[in-house]
C-alpha cells in the first residue's frame, strides 16, 4: 500500500510540475534571470505552494500519518559546511541547466537526451556524495 501511495503522490507531483512549467528549462532559466529577461510566472507557482503549506502544514502535523507510525522530521537545525556546499551545488546546477531533481525526473517522460544526461549526472553526483560521506564517517 505504501508503494502505491508513493507512486500516486509522485505522479501527482510530476503532473503538477509539468502543468506549472517547472519542467520547461527555458521558463525556469527565465525566472532565474533577474537582471535580463525575467519571467515572473514561476513566482506565482512558488507563492501558491508556500500559501498552501503555511495553512496545511499545521493541520497535517496535528494528526498521524496514514501509512506510518510517526512523521519523520529532521532533528538537526545547525548550518554546517556540508549543508552550505550542497545548497551551493544545488543552486549552481539549477541556474546552469534549469532543473532541480523533481522536475528533472518528471521531464524524463519527454525523452530529451539533455535531460537524460542531467539525470544520470545527478545520480552519479549523489552516489559520489554518499560514498564520500561514508568514507569520511
Amino acid at each position: 500500500m505504501k508503494n502505491l501511495a508513493a507512486l500516486a503522490c509522485g505522479l501527482l507531483f510530476g503532473v503538477g510540475l509539468a502543468l506549472s512549467g517547472m519542467t520547461d528549462t527555458a521558463k525556469v532559466l527565465g525566472f532565474l534571470d533577474l537582471f535580463g529577461r525575467w519571467d515572473p510566472d514561476l513566482l506565482f507557482v512558488m507563492g501558491g505552494a508556500v500559501c498552501v503549506t503555511l495553512v496545511a502544514f499545521r493541520f497535517v502535523l496535528r494528526g498521524k500519518p496514514l501509512l506510518a507510525a510517526a512523521f519523520s522530521l529532521p532533528t538537526r537545525r545547525d548550518v554546517d559546511p556540508r549543508l552550505l556546499a550542497g545548497a551551493g551545488l544545488f543552486g549552481v546546477g539549477w541556474g546552469v541547466f534549469g532543473y532541480c531533481p523533481g522536475p528533472a525526473l518528471s521531464a524524463l517522460v519527454y525523452l530529451d537526451l539533455k535531460t537524460g544526461v542531467f539525470v544520470l549526472s545527478m545520480l552519479a553526483g549523489m552516489a559520489l556524495a554518499g560514498a564520500l560521506s561514508r568514507r569520511m564517517a
